[in-house]
């Protein structure tokens, strides 16, 4: 069996190539490069998802980073258990094949509790006084003791939030190097999350964004380097590509607008009532899930979004395609290139969640990139964040709300699909592979690896 390293350096795409990028570049250059077709979606969860099982959202049911349930009628994003998953994951079918292959999944999402054989991923500690503290889960459980005391703890706030940096993705890839150093797996796959955070926080075609790919090359020029000692082969991929933004559409506003969307007030703040809303959207980047309490109300409320500036496509019934589930909401909205959409609701921004301003990603009904974005002024200050955290380390409640509530902050999105115009994310074949179509679909990846590792 061959060795086979699968690199995911979220928001690569072939135009990344360059000078910038020498290390990606020259392993390029030495092998094939292909364009993938992700899903719609095109987001983490749902790529990741078809990727490592060959399968579309309908099938592993993955709609989306996070979805409304309809039995509890509560909203949840970024959720871990890989039960959650429908489908045949690729390491259960290279162990099927070949019963000695072992498994490495270093921080690819819903990595808790998989059949893997060896598992990292970053899980916070919540303590109850309000307290948020960098920790990871793996498998084995002795993993999270000893990597950590080489690596030191896993840097959470450089994983996600205003000060999210290329120190993360050089703890996971250092941890990847210590995994195959303690248990030499068949196949591992590497999550590399940095590009993404200039990318949709400044914009694709932002001055310094030549800068962050070379602070990712060199994670990569340092994996490449340490797997072709081993003799290891490397694919490096990702998940989609960013688009330019200006602005988002508030989805829910218009609902409210409406009367569709029920709205539950809380200590002078606005919170969603989603049990009782008639219709109500959960955004994910580009897309919207709308989910529509009664279903003869579904062609009333498309026809309220086809009049939405900003939105470019409204699928419902079996128009919502590779979406048809039950986690689906009734309607699928997908915004112009130049748009995303924002979950918010309220009208005064005074009336605004208390969560708004903080980076809570478990909490909101919806993906928020602004909590890559501090506020402007005295909230988003040095300062005040300073008094805030003294106020934590002192044991003192405090709500750490210094996050922007502006959606022109956010300057790159993703979601829509290469057909929709989206550029489209790449896929460097490893020196075994046989030649590959100029373009393929995300979800060809999981029977690759099967061939890769088999190859001779």
């Amino acid at each position: 069996m061959n060795r086979i390293a699968i690199i995911n350096v979220v928001g690569l795409t072939e135009s990344h190539l360059g000078e910038h990028t020498p290390h990606i570049t020259a392993y390029a250059n030495s092998t094939s490069v292909s364009s993938l077709t992700p899903p719609l979606p095109a987001v983490t969860c749902t790529v990741q998802s078809s990727m490592l099982t060959g399968t579309s959202p309908a099938q592993h049911g993955i709609v989306a980073n996070g979805w409304h349930e309809r039995n509890s009628k509560e909203t949840f994003f970024w959720r871990q258990a890989n039960s959650l998953v429908e489908g045949e994951p690729v390491w259960d079918a290279l162990k099927a094949a070949n019963p000695t292959a072992t498994v490495a999944n270093i921080c690819w999402w819903f990595n808790m509790y998989s059949s893997v054989d060896y598992a990292v991923t970053p899980r916070p500690m919540y303590p109850a006084d309000g307290r948020k503290l960098p920790d990871i889960w793996t498998n084995p459980s002795s993993l999270r003791e000893s990597l950590q005391q080489q690596l030191g703890s896993f840097p959470l706030f450089k994983f996600w939030g205003p000060t999210a940096g290329i120190e993360s993705s050089k703890w996971i890839a250092n941890a990847a190097i210590e995994v195959d150093r303690e248990y030499s797996p068949t196949l591992s796959f590497v999550y590399l999350p940095h590009l993404d955070y200039p990318l949709q926080k400044l914009g694709p075609n932002h001055e310094e964004i030549p800068r962050e790919l070379g602070a990712i090359d060199q994670v990569v020029g340092s994996l490449i380097r340490y797997y072709s000692k081993q003799n290891i082969d490397v694919c490096i991929l990702s998940e989609y590509g960013i688009e330019e933004v200006n602005d988002a559409i508030a989805i829910n506003k218009v609902l409210r607008q409406h009367n569709l969307l029920a709205i539950r007030q809380e200590c002078n703040k606005e919170y969603l009532d989603a049990g009782a809303s008639d219709a109500f959207a959960v955004p994910d980047h580009q897309v919207a899930h709308v989910y529509v309490r009664n279903t003869e109300q579904i062609e009333q409320v498309a026809r309220i979004l086809q009049e939405i500036d900003g939105i470019e496509f409204v699928y419902s019934g079996d128009g919502r395609g590779e979406l048809v589930h039950e986690r689906s909401g009734e309607i699928i909205v997908v915004a112009e290139p130049d748009k995303w959409f924002s979950h918010d609701w309220w009208i005064e921004e005074s009336r605004a969640p208390d969560y708004q301003g903080t980076v809570d990603i478990h909490r909101k009904p919806g993906y928020d990139p602004r909590e890559l974005c501090l506020a402007s002024g005295w909230r988003g200050s040095m300062p005040r964040m300073a008094m805030k955290l003294l106020l934590k380390k002192l044991g003192q409640r405090t709500l750490f709300d210094v996050i922007t509530l502006d959606p022109t902050r956010v300057k790159g999105s993703h979601g829509r699909t290469p057909s929709m115009g989206a550029p489209s994310p790449i896929l460097i074949a490893p020196q075994c592979a046989k030649k590959i179509p100029q373009s393929i679909p995300s979800a060809v990846l999981k029977n690759l690896c099967l061939e890769w590792v088999s190859c001779s």
